[in-house]
């Protein structure tokens, strides 16, 4: 088994809540378990350190499938950690943020083991992310999604080729255009869920099923599974920071700073 693991503030993002990651691997399972007291919004620190513990994983000889969670049970992860977005003020400092989601879907991108999310709750934004970067998730009939990016006066560019990898054009532009709520049967539906459940309960035993199987199997077929299901995103590593840059120069512009400014007041 792994060591769990708490993250401490770094210079850039000093926070008095840095929130938590934990890593461990059991019966061939390694559970990257990541909690934020607000909602589950994951600060830059945190978001690396997720893309971070992916990797590792994706190198332990013990371990065969990962299984990516959150604590809690309302929400599985509410995005990016807005006090850190409220503080970013030049474009090194915002790219360097916003691609915190970027890191872990191309962490998944090059693990060479499945990567199953349990998703307890709803996902917006960068938790949305999150989501379709894993290669199959489960959720209960309670995890509803909406990327709110928009809204804000930025987009979810980041996480955009993730998202519309998984659910197609025209859904990726439901989403990001309408910015509002769907629920987890119109994520199921579109194919962001694999499946849903009425409870935390039958989500959790659903979970254990599968990867459980998935630790049985060949790790050399799901790796070669794994290159299949990637195939065509070879660009996103220059693509992602790419649009992590011009994200970043957006968050400055007065309107997303009057955005904030309103949100702040509320």
């Amino acid at each position: 088994m792994l060591d769990t693991v708490n993250f401490n503030n770094s210079d850039l993002y000093s926070m008095s809540d840095p929130g938590k990651l934990s890593v461990e691997v059991n019966n061939g399972v390694g559970i990257l378990t990541f909690s934020h007291t607000k909602s589950n919004s994951l600060p830059g620190t945190l978001l690396r350190e997720i893309a971070q513990g992916i990797a590792q994983l994706g190198e332990d000889k013990n371990t065969r499938v990962i299984l990516l969670k959150s604590e809690g049970e309302k929400v599985f992860c509410a995005g990016a950690s807005f006090d850190e977005f409220k503080g970013i003020q030049n474009v090194e400092q915002g790219r360097e943020f916003f691609m915190g989601f970027g890191l872990i879907t191309l962490a998944v991108r090059k693990c060479p083991k499945l990567v199953v999310a349990r998703v307890q709750g709803k996902a917006v934004g960068g938790g949305v992310g999150i989501v379709a970067a894993s290669d199959i998730a489960f959720a209960t009939n309670g995890s509803a999604v909406r990327l709110s990016e928009l809204a804000l006066g930025i987009g979810p560019f980041i996480i955009g080729p993730a998202v519309q990898r998984k659910i197609g054009l025209s859904a990726y532009s439901t989403l990001a255009v309408e910015a509002e709520w769907r629920d987890a049967k119109w994520a199921k539906d579109h194919g962001l869920y694999a499946e849903t459940f009425d409870t935390v309960r039958d989500l959790d035993a659903a979970v254990k099923t599968l990867t459980e199987k998935l630790a049985g199997c060949h790790p050399a077929a799901m790796a070669r599974l794994k290159q299949v299901l990637w195939e065509g995103t070879e660009n996103w590593e220059s693509l992602l920071p790419t649009r992590a840059g011009f994200t970043a120069e957006l968050a400055l512009t007065d309107y997303v700073q009057s955005a904030i400014a309103a949100v702040k007041e509320r």
